[in-house]
């Protein structure tokens, strides 16, 4: 009975689960807003769209102000992509690709998040949270798939619903997830705030 709950309590807390190697790992970033600048020059100089900016900093023009912080999307290098894309693979197995975008993306979502930690190494590895993590599938190849549904996601930063958590109803249950937000229902995955 206790290993049941056990495994049912782990399945639950395993949320969302992305593999990337043990290096150095993305932060969030802030840029302060400088006489002079502009969402455009910001964005070109952090290589990413100002659309994209616009939408992660909730702005529906591009006005911005000196001494104004902006948030910046979480960038990964080539090991994280591959950690991340490992715990995607492990986590969404058998889901739909935007199934798998969603789940990398509830991972990047953590990294800018104040509840989790600020690295994508320190939300991955967070304790409990991922099986994949506790029980090595995330040491395993990612797919192609899964490898695109990261770039898409790290693409997508800010114009999503904000999901901080995912889990497969038909496979855990949780009371703490049950008081959440539901974002979206994709394949088996509910995903939350």
């Amino acid at each position: 009975m206790f290993k049941k709950f056990l495994l049912t309590g782990i399945a639950a807390v395993s949320l969302l689960a992305f593999s990337f190697p043990v290096e150095s790992f993305a932060h969030a970033n802030t840029h302060t807003v400088q006489k002079g600048d502009s969402i455009y020059k910001i964005a070109m100089e952090h290589g990413v769209s100002a659309q994209q900016l616009q939408a992660m900093n909730n702005k529906s023009n591009a006005e911005i102000h000196p001494g104004e912080q902006l948030q910046l999307p979480v960038a990964l290098n080539e090991s994280e992509k591959d950690l991340l894309a490992r715990l995607v693979e492990a986590e969404a197995k058998g889901e739909s690709y935007a199934g798998k975008v969603a789940v990398a993306t509830v991972v990047l979502n953590r990294v800018d998040s104040d509840l989790f930690p600020d690295s994508l190494k320190g939300v991955i590895y967070d304790g409990i949270q991922f099986s994949p993590v506790l029980n090595g599938t995330i040491n395993q190849p990612a797919s192609a798939e899964s490898k695109r549904a990261v770039n898409e996601a790290i693409a997508y930063q800010g114009y999503d619903r904000e999901s901080l958590f995912f889990y497969n109803p038909d496979k855990a249950q949780s009371d703490y997830l049950s008081s959440k937000e539901v974002t979206t229902v994709i394949g088996d995955h509910v995903f939350l705030r």
